[in-house]
């Protein structure tokens, strides 16, 4: 393809360089606070960043030089002008699976980071910026971007959903930001490597991806594998992701946190995601053509019992933070239930096709609880939506702590969600003006084929401030499911509104059950008066 010789002679002068240009890559290389040094005669690997990890935490943080041209910064018009040459990417037309693009700095993207691959032989090279690798079109002033700038992040391409078709699979770009695809989908929630003190009044900590090593993959890998280095004010760690694309995509992550100083919280398997309104947007907020606005409608945990919670996700007024106490988790996940396009009618960012994320814990992560953060958002270019693990009890400072994990991307997966499961939370004021109505519905393969008259029975039940003054379950000829419908009424219908402002919402649960077993997960709400 047009500009391989060009990219095939940027690698071989990384490789070959003359005395003086060798000796000004290593000072520069130099400059970082630790260097790769893998073990002799041993591949470079996830414990090397480790031990860089390491070192970096016994030092006290630096801030990056800020090395991005100001008229880059701010908006993302000019970083948007910017293209990356698709035909210059590193590893195109060598019989690779994958190949790399790179992106360049600017917009929110103020950092440059370090990039670097580990080649057949085990040993990592960096992969040094190139101008020439992007078109800056007509952007002006290109002239005083570095020639040495560096690079924000990068992506991952390869053949996902067809043969013969380029698809991009993976980036790693901002903080510590990555994004996966699974066969079908499309861009929509992320994963953090690492969320510090989200939600808390001082504000949150946002570590970021200072270095990164690719390792360049054989003509016959499923997978693709990638160190990563994180740094901040408060932490370092190490990071190996090996992701496997497909449906669903699986990366299994390895990870090594050290503190430098005490935090309130980690997150741990942090995913990220936006909601503006759906179908449970009861008196919505926004005029706006389409039915319902998101990347993700609701938060699915298992708990170790057996136990599994689905909590409809919220736009609220004000932020809301919820705590679901998970010892021992056996997974997480925002998913996007909602798969009919029908409810979206978007045919730019379709977002029926937008991924669901599924954390699975590798080992006993002990202690601990998932929390959801719902932030008030007027803009669907903002994720409003964090959910992570918060492990109970903080390693302490300078002593590394192991939290290993799967993250599954996409549609469907192995054992998620439970046979029986809801696919819509509908509510709404009753016709007296003083009740609520709430209409949930429920599926699932097992679920669907009891009859209309099946032993079937529903649990409802409401926090103080409410009472349940009816409910009625029967089976939803159109869907083949059932159809939970129940009315709440508030303590003081009749108080002044000053005073519902002020109470905590309520918090609801309901599920369906037989004579002697649970057939459904538990659909868990908080609903503010």
């Amino acid at each position: 393809m047009t500009g391989l010789a060009l990219l095939l002679a940027v690698l071989s002068l990384c490789l070959t360089m003359p005395a003086a240009a060798a000796k000004e890559a290593k000072d520069a290389k130099a400059k970082t606070a630790v260097q790769a040094k893998p073990g002799k005669g041993k591949a470079f690997g996830f414990d090397d960043v480790a031990a860089m990890a390491a070192a970096l935490a016994a030092q006290p943080y630096k801030e990056p030089e800020a090395r991005v041209p100001s008229f880059l910064l701010g908006s993302e018009e000019p970083w948007r002008v910017i293209r990356f040459h698709m035909d210059k990417a590193m590893w195109l037309n060598e019989k690779s699976p994958y190949w790399i693009n790179f992106f360049h700095a600017g917009s929110y993207y103020d950092k440059t980071v370090a990039i670097n691959y580990v080649d057949t032989d085990g040993k990592p090279r960096p992969i040094p910026f190139r101008k020439e690798l992007f078109d800056y079109g007509g952007l002006p002033r290109q002239d005083d971007v570095p020639a040495d700038l560096g690079y924000a992040g990068f992506r991952v391409h390869g053949f996902l959903n067809k043969p013969d078709k380029d698809d991009e699979i993976l980036v790693f770009l901002g903080a510590s930001y990555l994004r996966a695809l699974a066969k079908g989908s499309v861009y929509g929630l992320s994963a953090r490597g690492l969320a510090i003190d989200t939600a808390e009044p001082k504000g949150e900590e946002f570590p970021w991806f200072k270095e990164f090593w690719i390792v360049k993959p054989g003509p016959k890998d499923k997978s693709v594998t990638v160190y990563a280095l994180l740094d901040s004010p408060s932490a370092t760690g190490a990071f190996s992701y090996v992701t496997t694309p497909g449906q669903p995509t699986v990366q299994e992550i390895r990870s090594l946190i050290t503190l430098r100083k005490p935090v309130v919280k980690l997150g741990i398997g942090t995913l990220t995601s936006m909601f503006m309104f759906g179908e449970n947007s009861a008196g919505r907020r926004f005029d706006d053509w389409r039915p319902e606005v998101h990347d993700s409608d609701g938060l699915l945990i298992n708990m170790v019992g057996g136990e599994w919670i689905w909590r409809p996700i919220q736009n609220p007024k004000t932020l809301q933070v919820n705590a679901f106490l998970a010892p021992s988790l056996k997974g997480f996940g925002l998913f996007q239930r909602d798969r009919d396009f029908g409810n979206y009618q978007d045919l730019i960012t379709r977002q029926e096709l937008r991924p669901s994320a599924w954390v699975e814990p590798i080992g006993d992560w002990g202690d601990g609880s998932v929390e959801l953060v719902q932030i008030p958002s007027d803009n669907e270019n903002n994720d409003n939506l964090v959910a992570y693990w918060r492990p109970a009890k903080l390693p302490e400072p300078g002593k590394p702590f192991a939290w290993n994990y799967r993250i599954y991307w996409g549609d469907t997966f192995k054992n998620v969600p439970p046979e029986g499961y809801v696919t819509s939370t509908h509510i709404g004021r009753d016709l007296d003006g003083k009740s609520r109505v709430f209409a949930l519905d429920f599926e699932g393969p097992r679920l669907n084929k009891l009859p209309e008259g099946a032993p079937v029975h529903a649990t409802v039940t409401v926090s103080q401030g409410a009472a349940i003054t009816e409910q009625k379950l029967e089976k939803n000829p159109v869907t083949g499911g059932w159809r939970l419908t129940f009315k709440i009424l508030p303590d003081d219908p009749q108080g002044l509104n000053l005073v519902l402002d002020k109470r905590p919402p309520l918090e609801l649960r309901a599920f369906l059950r037989d004579d002697a077993n649970t057939l459904t997960e538990t659909w868990s709400y908080a609903y503010k008066l």
